[in-house]
């Protein structure tokens, strides 16, 4: 290859790599946004709040403890859903989608 050949490969622009700043930075808020909401649930419910909830039944339990035993795990696998739903939507946004024709990168 002569000097001219070479010059012209190096100098070509690099590609925009900008939209993966702001897919991370969405990944980060829906990280946020989730996990704040499971620590609330399964420390400040389940544990901190137990016996002002525990004033309040719910089918013949108190909140308190439905919400130690059963509220964590239910919110738990809606947080799992809603993070599912959630992030195929930041990644069709993105073109990073699993699915067919979703490819940007």
């Amino acid at each position: 290859m002569s000097d001219v050949d070479q010059h012209q490969e190096v100098s070509s622009p690099p590609p925009d790599l900008s939209w993966r700043k702001r897919y991370w930075k969405k990944n980060v808020r829906v990280l946020v946004v989730l996990l704040s909401i499971w620590a609330f649930v399964s420390l400040g419910l389940s544990v901190l709040l137990i016996e002002p909830l525990n004033n309040f039944e719910i089918l013949g339990f108190p909140l308190g403890l439905w919400f130690a035993h059963q509220g964590s795990i239910i919110t738990f696998i809606l947080i799992t859903l809603v993070y599912a739903v959630w992030m195929d939507r930041i990644d069709s946004e993105f073109g990073v989608s699993e699915k067919p024709g979703g490819d940007k990168a």
